[in-house]
């Protein structure tokens, strides 16, 4: 008989039957490593040194900017330069400009007075001057902001006798129209910034790799607390870990792609329930060659980007959350 079995294998040889090629399978399925306890895992993530972190658990990137000469480029765009600045700041320059400029064209009025000797016959009927009821500097500025701002209380107002003051009135109007539709716009944009309506994007603190029909796969989960819908809703993911390429560069911050469904359309999403994200980890993936204990001791973050538009404002909303960074500890 077992002569006959190798004939019958001989003969299959022969005929070009060729043995069944094992199914290929990532390497946390392929290192035989032993599973650590919880209290084992917490004590190594206590011994675990902090690190720097790319993006902070709030979605602000952790990255500043260094050594930038060309500073003038910030002017160049410095619409987008005020709307980004932070609040405090965004306030305070706001309230400058409208004062400084006040300030400038109430001198020009009280300079204008003092030219034409108006200062020196206040309250004499004969005389008529360029702005009737001013008296210094203090009644200057106070015309200087009735006239920009379109109060016009009446008490000061300007005589046709002054030709000079005619123009500045112009120029005083005009300016002012540029300045309030400048800064107007930039606090419109600022305050319609969707990024109060991130915060009611929901992720999970950790992610699990879990088998998912028959596959090994990546999971984390996401949800809107809002009831209003976020129309064409996508999410991406990043990974985020050092590289050294085969020249021997060595790139600190490289970026990789986790397929999340962008090939099958499983990355536009419908926030009407929380969903689960899905990565499949096959030879494609970057987690292949990943061993389990290498994901407990490699550095890296994974960062989950969502991006969507507001129903309620149709602004485009963006949200980035590092939140799979714990995923070494959430192998099952």
């Amino acid at each position: 008989m077992a002569g006959d079995s190798r004939i019958f294998m001989n003969q299959d040889m022969e005929i070009g039957v060729t043995p069944r090629e094992p199914k290929k399978i990532p390497k946390q399925a392929r290192d035989d490593i032993p599973i650590a306890t919880d209290r084992t895992r917490l004590l190594a993530a206590e011994i675990k040194k902090p690190r720097q972190r790319y993006m902070q658990k709030s979605g602000k990137c952790n990255v500043h900017h260094g050594n930038v000469h060309e500073t003038y480029r910030y002017l160049s765009d410095l619409f987008t330069t005020l709307v980004d600045l932070k609040w405090r700041f965004n306030l305070l320059v706001f309230t400058m400009v409208y004062t400084i400029t006040w300030l400038f064209f109430g001198f020009i009025w009280w300079l204008i007075a003092y030219i034409r000797g108006d200062l020196d016959h206040v309250g004499e009927k004969d005389w008529i001057p360029c702005v009737e009821n001013l008296s210094g500097f203090v009644s200057a500025f106070l015309f200087s902001i009735e006239t920009e701002t379109t109060i016009g209380y009446g008490h000061r107002v300007i005589t046709e006798k002054c030709p000079e003051g005619i123009i500045l009135l112009l120029v005083q109007a005009i300016l002012g129209s540029i300045v309030n539709a400048f800064m107007v716009g930039c606090m419109f944009v600022k305050i319609s910034q969707p990024k109060k309506r991130a915060e009611t994007l929901m992720f999970s603190n950790n992610a699990v790799i879990s088998m998912r029909d028959e596959k090994l796969c990546l999971m984390f989960r996401v949800g809107d607390l809002r009831n209003s819908h976020i129309v064409e809703a996508s999410i991406r993911a990043k990974l985020i870990k050092s590289k050294q390429t085969k020249e021997g560069e060595f790139i600190p911050l490289n970026q990789t792609d986790i397929n999340v469904g962008f090939d099958t359309g499983d990355d536009r999403l419908f926030l009407v329930s929380p969903l689960i994200i899905s990565h499949e980890i096959n030879e494609k993936s970057p987690f292949w060659e990943m061993s389990r204990a290498q994901m407990e001791k490699e550095e890296f973050e994974i960062v989950v980007i969502l991006e969507g538009m507001v129903e309620a404002t149709g602004k485009t909303l963006l949200t980035a959350m590092p939140t799979l960074f714990q995923l070494a500890l959430c192998l099952c």
